[in-house]
């Protein structure tokens, strides 16, 4: 069973520094039919102005994931942490018994725009942590690479749940094919470029989720730059 998000359904924010489409209920915004899709909770694609963002405040019980797409941001916690994370790495922090933290963009002349994922943990209690992975663009071509995982295995980031997130970029003319456990559910989302996802078409920022599927053919007519969760 897969059921389309186009991008234009996702809920939207403008508070002038701060533009974001929320795929699921987050703040003001509560719709008791979207509030989650397994452990997946949250998923703000957020362009943040130059030397704006969001200042200290607290988090627990919560795996937060934070992919760039384009621009720097300057992550600061109560643990001590103050990294800049750009396109090509991953930021996660585990919110667990609670985390202060703030961030924002480091540029004070371009834009960035940047994908924050909230997932419930597996494990709840557990000491807060952060961690920056990067992974090779290069090794994205025509494939499906892992850059978050449970046991942060190969340089991925580690992340207290039973998931993984896949990024992969498809040339033109070329196909994916995902093998999906039994019992398991995805969620994928074309970042940028056009996909045909077992005979749906999807266009930039469209997401899918899916249950109860074999297994997924992603082909591209177009060049497309695509996200996989694989969750519980």
């Amino acid at each position: 069973m897969m059921k389309l998000f186009p991008a234009t359904a996702r809920h939207a924010v403008d508070l002038g520094w701060l533009r974001s489409a929320q795929s699921f209920s987050f703040g003001e915004y509560f719709d008791p039919e979207n509030s989650s899709f397994g452990v997946m909770r949250v998923l703000n694609d957020d362009v943040i102005a130059p030397g704006r963002g969001f200042g200290a405040h607290p988090h627990s019980e919560m795996e937060i994931v934070t992919i760039p797409i384009t621009g720097r941001l300057k992550h600061e916690d109560n643990l001590g942490n103050a990294e800049v994370t750009a396109a090509g790495e991953i930021q996660r922090m585990s919110a667990g018994t609670g985390i202060i933290h703030a961030e924002y963009n480091d540029s004070d002349t371009e834009e960035g725009s940047f994908l924050q994922m909230w997932f419930m943990p597996k494990e709840r209690g557990v000491a807060p942590s952060y961690e920056m992975s990067r992974y090779d663009d290069a090794k994205l071509q025509n494939a499906l690479v892992p850059v978050v995982t449970p046991d942060g295995a190969d340089g991925t980031a580690s992340i207290n749940q039973d998931m993984t997130i896949y990024l992969g970029r498809l040339q033109q003319g070329r196909r994916i094919l995902f093998n999906q456990k039994t019992g398991r559910r995805a969620f994928i989302m074309v970042l940028e470029g056009e996909l045909n996802l077992n005979g749906m078409a999807l266009g930039p920022k469209d997401s899918v989720r899916a249950e109860f599927e074999p297994d997924y053919i992603l082909s591209a007519e177009v060049p497309a730059f695509v996200m996989l969760i694989d969750l519980p």
